[in-house]
């Protein structure tokens, strides 16, 4: 009498280790394809799970493209608050270490984040998730230049991001390499940062 194979139950996962998992699929399917293709039912395929519990970690396609964004913005600051704890207080030391840590993570991510940003283009959930990762973003620099330079325009500070991010994407597609990105982009915040009014050191009635 012959038995059918033993079939291994499907693997339970905490949901938060679940939801990793899921990202990283999801990442290497952008990373293989592109967003075009992108869907909840190939994630699912990909990962080795259901559509419904796909659904039930991201709602829908924007929701898994989102997320991706918003891992990738917090590893952003994660990389620049690393980058400067053992950082000397010099304000070109300190310019080097924000333009570094920028470049740096840009590059790491590939092209995969600038196929989830064009996916997520025009969307209003991108809208304020980049707003609030700018924010949050330039907060850290702001507390790291501020007390080298002095107080610093809030126009200024959005310079770096624009600048940063054009660099970034030259540095992806070749037409520049990755170390003049960081020295281009250091002396743009040094610049921006230098052009702050300077302490005077003392107090005024």
């Amino acid at each position: 009498m012959s038995h059918a194979p033993d079939i291994p139950p499907r693997q339970r996962m905490p949901k938060p280790v679940r939801h990793t998992q899921l990202l990283d699929a999801a990442r290497d399917l952008i990373r293989a394809a592109g967003t075009d293709e992108f869907s909840l039912a190939r994630l699912a395929e990909h990962a080795g799970v259901t559509k419904p519990l796909v659904y039930d970690h991201f709602g829908d396609r924007s929701g898994v493209l989102a997320e991706l964004y918003r891992e990738f913005e917090h590893r952003q600051r994660e990389t620049l608050a690393t980058a400067l704890q053992n950082a000397p207080q010099d304000l070109g030391v300190v310019s080097g270490v924000v333009a570094g840590a920028y470049i740096d993570c840009c590059l790491a991510e590939g092209r995969e984040l600038a196929d989830v940003v064009a996916a997520l283009a025009g969307s209003a959930t991108l809208t304020r998730l980049r707003q609030e990762a700018e924010e949050a973003y330039l907060d850290m620099c702001r507390s790291a230049l501020e007390p080298l330079s002095g107080p610093m325009e809030p126009a200024g500070l959005l310079a770096i991001i624009g600048a940063g991010d054009a660099l970034a994407r030259r540095a992806l597609d070749g037409s520049i390499t990755a170390a003049q990105a960081r020295s281009a982009l250091s002396k743009v915040v040094a610049a921006v940062a230098g052009d702050a009014p300077e302490h005077d050191g003392e107090d005024h009635a």
